[in-house]
């Protein structure tokens, strides 16, 4: 079972492999980063002055005194009885776990991640609503296919990074450029594989609401944008890695403040375990965004994974909706020239409450939907 071509794992098996994999992973970590550690002396005395604070280091009086300094220092470090391992190449994963009480106390670590996934997730939202509309224009019409295709592939050979200039020019310097740098980055990638979704929806069904009569706009709503969305959700979750790549090179630019920026900080002071510490977060985020649209592809399509229709399933989904609009809200209100903030106190409260309570009605279904599948089994 276990050098079987493509064959399946149980679940005993699949988790006992999990965890020997994570426990030899973490294994080979930390004997290369004892291979990679050094040993630094210890020393008192020493003179902190670096040769380039010495003015006038042309003259004979300098040069004796250069040479005396680092004399002195060499004696010392020569005869140093105390070192300590250092790790300025890869950090011990202990080091890395301890490092997040720094982080989070004096780095500001959770307002930083928190930065970034509001824009990441403001990236995602106008991506998602260029992106999907033109990809269905572009894949139904042949018109406008005949105009823009070519473009669209053309795209993808752009080479984003090097467009960072232009979205300053642009949007300026502050987040606006960031989540605009975002979403075209997520675009790019995601237009062209709408209109290939498009060109993917099987021909039975076409020809099944041909002969039902129906007409253009309803083969649309019924057979179109639920097969290509079903399928979008997949290509959705692989480009969480993407988004992240670029929300950080966007936080290069302007540091003030999300994980690219403490990544960059943390990089230059040379706090390497707090670096690596910053990107186990991005990983985690990662998993938790993947999970998250694995749900919402489960709950908004069921037809995919239940091949009955469960109670509760549609209370999900009306509720995953409202908070998608909820979402979607507020995101438009910085465009809108407003700050929720600014509305006022009640505003806020009423904006808290709302999320509350979708996810209070998501909860409800979700233990509707466990009683149906219980009943079921």
């Amino acid at each position: 079972m276990l050098f079987e071509l493509r064959g399946k794992l149980n679940q005993k098996w699949d988790i006992l492999l999990g965890i020997a994999g994570l426990v030899l992973f973490v294994l080979l970590w930390w004997v290369l980063a004892e291979a990679l550690s050094i040993k630094r002396p210890v020393v008192q005395g020493f003179d902190p002055r670096l040769p380039s604070s010495i003015v006038d280091q042309d003259s004979t009086g300098a040069k004796i005194n250069l040479d005396s300094i680092a004399r002195a220092d060499s004696l010392l470090f020569a005869n140093a009885t105390e070192f300590v391992r250092v790790y300025p190449l890869l950090p011990r994963p202990d080091r890395v776990l301890n490092s997040y009480g720094p982080l989070l106390q004096e780095d500001a670590l959770a307002k930083n991640t928190g930065r970034s996934v509001w824009l990441n997730l403001q990236g995602y939202f106008w991506a998602l609503v260029i992106a999907i509309p033109l990809g269905f224009l572009i894949g139904l019409f042949p018109l406008f296919r005949g105009l823009f295709s070519k473009q669209v592939d053309a795209l993808r050979y752009l080479p984003l990074s090097a467009l960072t200039g232009l979205f300053i020019i642009w949007f300026g310097i502050e987040d606006q450029m960031k989540i605009a740098f975002l979403a075209f980055g997520i675009m790019v990638y995601l237009l062209p594989v709408v209109v290939q979704r498009i060109d993917e929806v099987d021909d039975v069904y076409l020809k099944t609401v041909f002969t039902l009569g129906a007409t253009n706009w309803q083969t649309i709503r019924t057979v179109y944008f639920p097969a290509v969305m079903s399928k979008l959700m997949d290509d959705i979750r692989v480009l969480t890695a993407i988004s992240w790549t670029y929300i950080i090179i966007a936080e290069l630019l302007n540091r003030q403040g999300g994980i690219g920026s403490l990544i960059y900080i943390k990089a230059r002071q040379g706090q390497v375990d707090r670096v690596f510490a910053v990107l186990l977060v991005i990983i985690l985020i990662g998993f938790i965004q993947d999970r998250v649209f694995v749900y919402m592809d489960r709950r908004l399509f069921p037809h995919k994974y239940y091949k009955t229709t469960l109670r509760g399933i549609r209370q999900v989904e009306l509720a995953i909706f409202a908070l998608l609009l909820y979402l979607a809200v507020l995101f438009l209100l910085p465009v809108l020239g407003l700050n929720l903030s600014a509305l006022g106190a009640t505003a806020v409260y009423g904006s808290v409450l709302i999320g509350v309570a979708c996810v209070a009605v998501m909860l409800i279904g979700e233990l509707e939907i466990w009683q149906s599948l219980k009943k079921s089994r």
